[in-house]
């Protein structure tokens, strides 16, 4: 296969991290995550703590209009919003589409589905699991209780719902938004990236 990027929204605890890797063990790919923090910061040479503030979250303001063009250019050093949210969003999303251009990979989060969004040999999958397995899988991996599983799971979706919303105006967890969305427990994690190889296949013929 020629040159392609999986981007992979998830709810917190399907595993969507988990299958992002495992899709780039298995296509031989690299995956990014939280290294976006990093090269973000490298490029801009703004500290790479304030990226992580900002990382998935989003101030939502009444009198901030949603579904704003964010992400189309970069406002430079010496203006007082060089280090704003917005702006941190608008380095992200830089250096997303210039991994996109360099090379085949897989981007998990941060918007990635939008800021590609027409781009040719683009696979936008969504990765979701009933609540009662989500539960289970925060309880497992973080060793929390099931009261606290529960709460960190509407908390972060919560989060991520409204990063997204303001930063594309669009539902976070809305089908239309993406080319796959798939139950990973259903499937399980290792049928679940098999599925997406399979779709990315037939996507690229």
């Amino acid at each position: 296969m020629s040159q392609y990027v999986i981007t992979i929204n998830r709810s917190f605890g399907s595993g969507g991290k988990t299958v992002g890797r495992l899709l780039a063990e298995r296509l031989s790919i690299p995956y990014y995550d939280r290294d976006l923090i990093r090269l973000a910061s490298e490029d801009s040479g703004i500290n790479v703590r304030l990226f992580g503030q900002a990382d998935e979250t989003a101030r939502v303001s009444l009198f901030k209009r949603y579904g704003r063009e964010y992400g189309r250019s970069v406002i430079p050093p010496g203006s007082d919003e060089f280090t704003s949210n917005d702006n941190l969003f608008n380095i992200q999303a830089k250096i997303i589409r210039e991994l996109a251009e360099q090379e085949s990979c897989i981007i998990v989060g941060r918007c990635a589905d939008h800021v590609l969004h027409g781009q040719p040999r683009l696979l936008r999958v969504f990765v979701h699991a009933p609540m009662d397995f989500r539960i289970h899988e925060v309880e497992t991996r973080y060793g929390l209780s099931r009261k606290d599983a529960v709460r960190e799971i509407e908390k972060i979706d919560r989060a991520r719902a409204q990063y997204y919303r303001y930063y594309t105006g669009k539902d976070w967890n809305d089908a239309r938004n993406y080319d796959l969305c798939i139950n990973s427990a259903a499937l399980g994690f290792d049928r679940t990236t098999e599925a997406v190889i399979a779709h990315l296949k037939v996507r690229l013929s």
